[in-house]
This record gives C-alpha cells, structure tokens and sequence, in this order.
C-alpha cells in the first residue's frame, strides 16, 4: 500500500523540533514560521508540554464521552476565565471542520433555518457543511454543493444586511482576519454591523478563530479587535499545539439537547492534557502580549523592506498572522526561502507569503527572517 496522493510535498523530513525551530532528517535547521499551518502555538517539544501528555499518558489515554472526564471540566473553566468568556459553555471534538460542521448544525437547530452567509475567499474546512461555506469550487464535491451557502464580499456591510433582511438566514460565519483568503481582514464598521444585524434578525453569528485566534493576533481570539461578541466561536490548530482537538464556545442564549451533538474522540484525556498544557505555558510565558508584541517589531521590519524593495505591494495582518504580498509568483522565492536559506513559510494564491509561527517567536528569529527575505526577493532595478 502507498500514500493517497493529496498534497505536493517539499523534499524534506522534518524529524524534531524545539521552540521555534525544526530539523529535517539530515540535521539540517530550520526557522518555522509556519508553525505546522498555525497549529504550533507554544513552540515545538515545549518540555512543559511533553512532560503533561506523558503523564497523561501513563494514567489514562482515552475513555467515551458517557462519563465524566475532569480534565474536559477544568479546561472549560479555564478557556473561558483565559478568553473573557466564562458564561458559554465548551463542546470539544477533534479538529477545525468539525468545529464550525457543529456551529452551523447547531445554528439550524437553534433557528430552524437552513440558509448560511459567508465571505467570499472564505476557508472553513471540508467537511459537509463547512466545504460547502468554504470559497474554493474545487474542493466541493457535487454531493456538498445543496445551495445552503450564499457568499458575500468581505466588508459590504450593505449586501450582508440585504441578505439578512430576508429573515431566512440561519448563520453568518467569519473569520475575523481569513488565513487562506490571504489575510484579509474584517472592519470593526463592518463586524459591528453585521453583528447588531444578526442580532435584528435572529441570525446566530458564528466567529471562526480556527487559525486568528487562540492568541494569533495579540488579543486571544482576533474579533475581540473588533468589539463583537458572537454567539459561537470555533477554535482548533493552536488549542493542543498539534495533538488533535476543537472546540466549539457557545452562549448562553442556546439550550442543549441530549443527541443533537455528539463525538467518539472529542475531548479526550490526551487532548485536555495538551490543550491545558498549553494554557499553562500560554499564560506563564505572555505568548498573547509576545504575538502583539514580536508581530508589530515584524510588520514593522516589513514594512521598512517595502520601502526598498517595490516587489513587496502591501503587509497585512495582526499579531503573528502576517500576509506578505508581492508582485512576483511566491513559489519560486518560497522555495528559496526553503532550501537555500531554511526558513518554513505559509502561502495563500500565487502572489502571498503567510507567517503563522509559534507564538513564541522572539525579536531576534524575526530579524534572522528580515535578512533571508531580503536575500531572496527579486533584486530591484
């Protein structure tokens, strides 16, 4: 048996890692500034981290949801004092896509609606639902593609309210800041309107933080930037820094049901003890204040090579979600960056560099990166 083909790979082996950093099999270095896809949020074997998952591990792996599991108990307190939203309750499962398939799915039973409202370039996941509100005909199969979804550009507020006024709409999902639409990002007009319109209306507001939130942007979750507050948040990546988990944050206003909901593997003992590992070295290290902090010195590195280099056409982003566009394909310089001067990068279309490192990135690994870049970007005439 082989591998189901499903990704192009780089020709490397990333055998180890620590903190920032990562090795391939042949010993060679890395500086990650991709952070597995914005899942590394403490930092690679973070020995805080290593040592809860094994003593986890020689407890206690896994038991079902049919009985109580402390851990699930002290990670919800916790989540909620950390975030600022101790009055919602927690539903775990194991990765992004289903964070927002069980948003959407809770929405329509709350409501009893079936239509969602999404943003164009919008990425959600690939799962039933969430593919369907996911902008990327390609990887919506004809069995996911039921007209459920309407997409909307990003920051017209006006076609939204448009829609919305229709009294149809069971969902608007967002992203505050999209990962794989290339960071573009939300206004706090635009999401404060939205907001007070799902409100009108009896629309739920679903903010994905899958990938800008958990700390990313400087703030924990990237529409607290924007002075909202959603009826339902989706976590995932950063939660457990790689062991597998989500999370689906809920208001007050929705009732449980016994049977709506449901998962095997989600908030296992494993993936409590990781995510509350993480919380721990979150919290004791600042990494939240360190992502604002490290990711504004970086913008402002970037912005500064804008200056000398015009392939550079715009920096965007918060924290250490940062999007660099160019007016030059990003392959070739991303494979560069790669091979010759070994540093991980994210991308998104064919002109971004996307940087999701650890979030425990420091002033000295962003300069590191500053000097490669420069190395690598097209000579200016």
């Amino acid at each position: 048996m082989k591998l189901f083909d499903v990704y192009p790979l780089f020709n490397i082996a990333i055998t180890r890692g620590k903190g920032c950093r990562v090795w391939d099999a042949e010993g060679r270095e890395y500086l990650d500034l991709y952070g597995g896809h914005a899942v590394i949020s403490i930092g690679h074997a973070h020995p805080r981290y290593v040592e809860a998952v094994a003593r986890q591990v020689g407890q206690l792996g896994f038991y079902s949801n049919s009985v109580v599991n402390p851990l699930q108990q002290t990670l919800a307190r916790r989540l909620g004092a950390v975030s600022g939203y101790e009055d919602y309750s927690l539903f775990l499962i194991n990765s992004g896509a289903e964070a927002n398939e069980n948003a959407l799915k809770l929405a329509s039973f709350h409501t009893g609606r079936t239509r969602i409202l999404a943003a164009q370039r919008a990425f959600h996941g690939r799962t039933s639902l969430a593919v369907e509100a996911t902008d990327n005909p390609r990887i919506i199969a004809p069995i996911n593609d039921n007209a459920h979804v309407t997409r909307l550009p990003l920051n017209d507020l006006e076609a939204w309210r448009h829609e919305l006024e229709k009294g149809d709409v069971a969902a608007v999902i967002l992203e505050s800041i999209q990962g794989v639409g290339g960071i573009q990002m939300a206004t706090e007009q635009f999401a404060q309107g939205l907001s007070d319109a799902c409100r009108r209306h009896g629309t739920v507001l679903i903010c994905d933080e899958i990938q800008c939130g958990y700390g990313r942007s400087g703030r924990f979750f990237a529409h607290q930037w924007l002075g909202i507050r959603p009826d339902i948040i989706t976590v995932a990546k950063g939660i457990a820094n790689g062991f597998p988990m989500g999370g689906v944050l809920i208001s007050p206003r929705f009732t449980p049901v016994y049977g709506q909901l449901g998962t095997t593997f989600g908030g296992n003992h494993l993936a409590c003890a990781a995510a509350l590992a993480v919380l721990d070295v979150m919290e004791q290290e600042c990494l939240v204040d360190n992502a604002r902090e490290v990711g504004d010195y970086l913008m402002d590195g970037l912005r500064k090579l804008q200056t000398r280099n015009p392939h550079i056409t715009d920096v965007r982003g918060r924290g250490l979600m940062i999007g660099i566009e160019l007016d030059v394909p990003q392959k070739p310089i991303r494979e560069r960056l790669i091979y010759d001067e070994h540093v991980f990068t994210g991308c998104s279309g064919s002109n971004l560099l996307r940087l999701l490192p650890p979030l425990c990135l420091t002033k000295k690994d962003a300069d590191e990166f500053l000097e490669k870049l420069k190395r690598v970007l097209p000579a200016t005439s």
